[in-house]
């Protein structure tokens, strides 16, 4: 049955990636298990990387606009590679609060909360925590300035 469960996630998310229609995507993705908010928005090409077993690892806020080829990483283990014993393993939830923005092609790092009302740049890599309505971009991503709001 275990393995039933992960055969699903893995053919949902295959699926997923790929169609082009956001509501579609969406359905999906919340029958893969994860938690996403009202009037959010997820373009193609989102690649979810993590162990098919965790769940619960990804929460996704309200309105929050996710641009094409983002990767959310909810796990770095590189599986049966001999170098596996000399790596540190990260794992961690991914969570990502209301209003926030994620720019394409900008890659999520395991444990990590992205602020409500934060801006990532596209092609960022994100490894540490973002403030809520900060604006961060680069590789690693650095806080390029706050967010003024009315």
């Amino acid at each position: 049955m275990k393995t039933l469960r992960k055969l699903k996630k893995k053919i949902l998310k295959y699926f997923a990636k790929n169609l082009p229609c956001c509501r579609l995507r969406i359905f999906m993705y919340k029958n893969c298990g994860y938690k996403i908010g009202k009037h959010t928005y997820i373009a193609e090409g989102l690649t979810i990387a993590e162990k098919l077993e965790d769940t619960g690892n990804l929460i996704i806020g309200d309105r929050v606009a996710i641009g094409p080829n983002v990767t959310l990483l909810t796990s770095s283990d590189p599986n049966n590679s001999y170098i596996r014993p000399y790596v540190k393993i990260q794992r961690g939830r991914i969570l990502i609060e209301d209003d926030a923005w994620l720019g394409a092609g900008s890659i999520i790092m395991p444990d990590i909360t992205i602020g409500t009302g934060a801006v990532v740049g596209a092609g960022s890599v994100v490894t540490k925590d973002v403030d809520p309505y900060h604006i961060v971009a680069g590789v690693p991503a650095k806080t390029i300035k706050e967010v003024e709001m009315p």
